[in-house]
């Protein structure tokens, strides 16, 4: 697999990863703390950079010809 291949797929694992952390977090976790609420802004965070990342890369990516 290549590089370029590789972050894909690792960017949309990793932003489904953070929606289900988010989703977790402040839809079906048991109890409510603040780790739990923190744990769920992380997710929120990570959902939101993880794709702008992923353009950023493929955008470069492309203009290099890798």
């Amino acid at each position: 697999m290549s590089l370029k291949g590789f972050h894909i797929v690792f960017v949309t694992v990793s932003t489904l990863l953070c929606v289900f952390l988010a989703l977790w977090s402040f839809v079906l976790a048991p109890e409510r703390s603040g780790m739990i609420t923190a744990l769920g802004v992380v997710g929120v965070v990570g959902a939101l950079l993880m794709p702008v990342y992923g353009v950023y890369f493929y955008r470069k990516i492309t203009r290099i010809h890798l």
